[in-house]
């Protein structure tokens, strides 16, 4: 295609062969400064047309009997950015009061009308114009060839970018639903890059502890810093793999209902130690009770999360004010729309720094940081923004650089809870499992054995079934003499919870306990009503787990 700067993309065409006006639209055109051709009757005007034009300038009878449908044929193949002007010299006007005009205007298209005589000024004002017009459309034609490459350049990098996610599809399911949920591809190279540089770290940590953990010479009290060194590493990953969780919405919440006032007042009293002395945190609450469905424990999480947030904004040093407003209808946030249905707005406002524009959109991504290397994982707002979402809200920010920064917690009012008796756990005993037998339902080799061993170690009798339907088939119409299942949820076949619904309709007095590192099921639906143990789990977490399934101390 033409490019716009050539010379023959701005010539005018001129067609008049009779006469003197074709010559003298020719020298007036040159000694405008404009380019023109002379051509002698339509089929010379097309092939001149198809090798470029920025205009036509045609005499009326030049084309009043000729035959036009090879010109028709050109004009109704142009692309769609082009509409090629054409000036008609007339001596009876337009199409108000001249009938071949008007004709001529229906195959044309976009056709100005010069009536005879024309003054010079005149001609070169209406040639002026129509080029000015095909300049835009040449502009229009160069935007449209750069969306096309740009779009090229995003389809490319879409096929390369899925498969990358591919390869790591396997191994990170996590990585991959985080990627479904954000559908940013500038995301998902940053949430990929986040997850295998945290993780590496850790499990360096890890590797190098245990490489000296098997030294026989190694002293007791280094062997217990790396003992302690590969515990608070787990717990990191845990903890990681968790917020990953969050922001994708796949966590397994447990809601219950509260007020988040009383709440949000125990929270204040802690943020003290979370930001420092140098910082004042104000607690602006109202008195009135104001009730919320959620996970308590992932709330109050997400509320340290933006103090932390604030903290670092403020750099150790300023104000702090945390708000409720209840009864409160959501706006719209980030193009969504808002709700008129009554909302907890728990708001927290810091006098740091703020946020620049161009970050402010980005703030939720996952492993996006503005902070200094190892002073963030960029994942703490993310795990706010999953949570308020999975919990059928959201977070909106405001902010203003220099000024501070107000991040704004919506979620659902609830009714009030009916009275009840609350639940205690029972204190720990002295032994754990004195001989009660319990079936493990895993079907991951490695993890199966290590279950099995943990709960023989705690002093439980133990099997161990590969799948549901062997553990089923183990525990028969009446639980095969065993007190308790421990179960997997997410195994090959019929998973954990159905495996749980089809015990408790069988034997409604055997108890189950459930154990995923994941399951989709249970983000989106919930427990069931089982407990559940999150992996990575301790063998003192199981132990309590077991424990209050069974309502009381075991005896020593």
């Amino acid at each position: 295609m033409t490019a716009p700067n050539n010379p023959l993309s701005e010539r005018v065409l001129i067609l008049a062969p009779q006469g003197r006006d074709a010559g003298l639209a020719h020298r007036l055109l040159v000694d405008a400064g404009l380019g023109a051709l002379i051509v002698q009757d339509v089929p010379a005007m097309v092939q001149a047309l198809s090798e470029s034009a920025g205009a036509v300038l045609m005499a009326e009878e030049a084309v009043r009997t000729a035959d036009l449908s090879g010109l028709s044929r050109w004009i109704g193949e142009q692309p769609a950015w082009s509409d090629m002007p054409f000036i008609l010299l007339t001596r009876q006007g337009g199409v108000d009061r001249n009938p071949i005009a008007e004709r001529l205007s229906r195959v044309l298209g976009n056709v100005s009308f010069l009536e005879r005589p024309f003054h010079p000024t005149t001609l070169i004002s209406v040639v002026v114009t129509g080029l000015r017009g095909r300049r835009r459309q040449y502009e229009a034609r160069a935007r449209l060839e750069d969306l096309r490459a740009r779009e090229a350049q995003l389809r490319e990098l879409n096929a390369t970018l899925e498969s990358r996610v591919a390869r790591e599809v396997e191994e990170r399911t996590l990585t991959e639903e985080a990627l479904r949920q954000s559908q940013k591809m500038e995301a998902v190279g940053q949430l990929t890059g986040g997850v295998a540089h945290d993780f590496n770290n850790l499990l360096t940590i890890i590797r190098s502890s245990v490489d000296f953990l098997r030294r026989p010479d190694l002293p007791e009290e280094r062997r217990r810093r790396y003992m302690d060194a590969v515990s608070d590493t787990v717990d990191r990953a845990a903890k990681l793999t968790g917020q990953l969780l969050a922001f994708a919405r796949r966590q397994a919440l447990k809601p219950e209902t509260f007020d988040v006032g009383m709440c949000l007042r125990g929270v204040a009293d802690m943020l003290d130690t979370v930001t420092g002395a140098r910082i004042r945190v104000v607690a602006d609450l109202p008195d009135d009770p104001c009730f919320i469905r959620c996970d308590r424990s992932q709330f109050e999480t997400a509320v340290v999360n933006m103090a932390v947030n604030a903290r670092d904004a403020m750099e150790g040093e300023g104000t702090l004010t945390l708000r409720l407003s209840c009864d409160a209808p959501m706006p719209a946030i980030r193009g969504h729309a808002g709700s008129r249905a009554c909302f907890s707005a728990v708001s927290l406002t810091d006098t740091g720094s703020g946020i620049a524009p161009e970050q402010l959109r980005r703030i939720f991504e996952p492993f996006f940081t503005t902070k200094e290397v190892g002073k963030g994982t960029g994942l703490g707002l993310s795990q706010v923004f999953g949570f308020a979402k999975q919990s059928g809200g959201d977070i909106d920010v405001v902010s203003a650089l220099g000024t501070g920064t107000t991040f704004t917690l919506y979620l659902p009012q609830a009714e009030p809870p009916a009275e009840g008796v609350r639940e205690t756990e029972p204190a720990d005993p002295a032994t754990d499992g004195a001989g009660r037998r319990i079936l493990v339902v895993e079907d991951n080799v490695e993890v199966g054995r290590f279950a099995t061993q943990i709960l023989q170690d705690l002093g439980y009798a133990t099997e161990w079934a590969a799948n549901a339907e062997a553990a089923l088939e183990r525990l028969g119409p009446d639980g095969g003499g065993f007190d308790a299942v421990f179960s997997d949820v997410v195994m090959p076949g019929m998973g954990g919870i159905a495996l749980a619904e089809r015990l408790r309709g069988r034997i409604p007095h055997l108890p189950v306990v459930l154990t995923s590192g994941y399951s989709h099921v249970l983000a989106e639906e919930g427990t069931h009503g089982f407990e559940l143990l999150h992996k990575p789990y301790s063998a003192g977490q199981l132990s309590r787990v077991l424990r209050r399934i069974y309502g009381r101390p075991v005896d020593a």
